[in-house]
């Protein structure tokens, strides 16, 4: 049974204060940071470039989760591994030459994942399910911060996890990103979610590393 990964993500983080927010998520306990990079293009917002995952890597001492929701990311591969990514996740819906961009970002030596919106069926990724190291399920749209989770998300995650054991790729981790909180983060494991991402849930907490270390604790019951 794959252990149950916590992923603050740092797009609630303060960003005038980002290393003593990393520190105190790590001391905390988190397995992962997760790196939002937004463009402007595919989704509405802006948000941390390679410069700052660069900067994030420096002070980090836990793997870095970077989710880019940018267009054309195969473009970028290299300069994200390059500034420290030790899991590369894409969007399908960007991706034409998808199979391609996996096998870019593999040949680099770091995990490979694919990102799906909520509205993206599970059948985009049937094809290169196999090459894969990481599956991120949106349960939010993506391009900001401090959503609520999408219900019906559950039922995506229990799907994908009886696919991945007909076909025996129980290996690949499963990632939720979006509306996850102390309330909600059990279920959502218990639905198959191995990585749990939460920002607002953890970081717009009165007591953050009290939250993240709460969370951690509702998972092993």
């Amino acid at each position: 049974m794959k252990k149950k990964k916590i992923a603050p993500s740092l797009l609630a983080a303060d960003f005038a204060n980002m290393e003593r927010d990393i520190k105190m998520v790590e001391e905390a306990g988190a397995d992962l940071l997760h790196i939002d990079v937004m463009d402007g293009h595919f989704v509405p917002n802006f948000t941390i470039g390679i410069p700052m995952v660069k900067a994030i890597k420096k002070v980090s001492s836990i793997p870095c989760d970077v989710h880019v929701m940018i267009e054309n990311p195969g473009r970028y591969v290299d300069a994200f591994v390059d500034a420290g990514a030790d899991y590369l996740t894409v969007h399908a819906e960007v991706c034409p030459n998808l199979h391609r961009v996996i096998q870019q970002i593999k040949a680099r030596g770091i995990k490979a994942g694919v990102a799906l919106n909520p509205h993206t069926p599970l059948s985009a990724i049937e094809e290169v399910m196999q090459d894969l190291d990481l599956i991120l399920i949106m349960s939010v749209n993506p391009g900001f911060g401090g959503q609520s989770f999408i219900s019906n998300t559950l039922d995506k995650l229990q799907r994908l996890s009886k696919i991945l054991k007909e076909r025996n790729l129980e290996h690949i981790e499963v990632e939720v990103d979006g509306g996850v909180k102390y309330s909600n983060i059990k279920e959502i494991a218990d639905a198959g979610a191995d990585i749990l991402v939460s920002g607002s849930g953890i970081f717009k907490a009165g007591h953050p590393a009290q939250m993240l270390q709460d969370m951690k604790n509702k998972l092993k019951k």
